[in-house]
């Protein structure tokens, strides 16, 4: 499922410090594989003190083979439509989760993001479009995004918006901390 572009939010930070709190605080874990952001995510979420009791890793499959054979994308759906793609994040998400795992237990979040940073388009689509995908056991989901600014605006707001759509995720399989 795609949704609509929105503006990102710009409080990754804040964002990234709620989710690893968040996580923590339900026994719940992360990982990410990341494309277009190059490790930004990861970057951002190890930044948190306490990210270790939540964050498992990440993979940075920045090469469209490497989205294949690390993250096991499907060969075909990158042949046919290219890297930046919504059933492309969606796989990101989804398979960093089991290839995250730590004594057999797969992350309960997975975030994939891949895109066009710029400042050049890539298979047709313009600089700033990017997919976010989400997964987790309730199911997989990806977002659109169609981000302004240069490359660093770019991924910057792409890690904001990912984090943000974690959030949402938690918010959704009842993962808020008590208060």
């Amino acid at each position: 499922m795609t949704g609509p572009a929105e503006a990102a939010p710009e409080a990754p930070a804040t964002d990234a410090t709620e989710l690893i709190t968040r996580l923590v605080a339900s026994g719940r874990t992360v990982a990410c594989a990341e494309s277009l952001t190059g490790g930004l995510l990861a970057a951002t979420l190890v930044d948190v003190p306490g990210a270790s009791n939540a964050f498992l890793g990440g993979i940075v499959a920045y090469a469209t083979e490497l989205k294949r054979a690390l993250v096991d994308v499907d060969a075909h759906l990158l042949e046919e439509r290219g890297p930046v793609d919504p059933e492309v994040a969606e796989q990101l998400a989804d398979h960093v989760r089991t290839l995250c795992a730590v004594d057999g237990r797969p992350a309960d979040l997975g975030i994939g993001t891949t895109g066009v940073a710029g400042p050049d388009p890539q298979d047709g689509h313009a600089p700033g479009t990017v997919f976010v995908g989400i997964a987790s056991p309730r199911g997989i989901r990806s977002v659109r995004l169609t981000l302004a600014g240069d490359r660093a605006d770019v991924r910057r707001s792409t890690v904001a918006r990912a984090l943000a759509e974690a959030l949402l995720e938690l918010d959704e399989i009842g993962a808020r901390a008590a208060e």
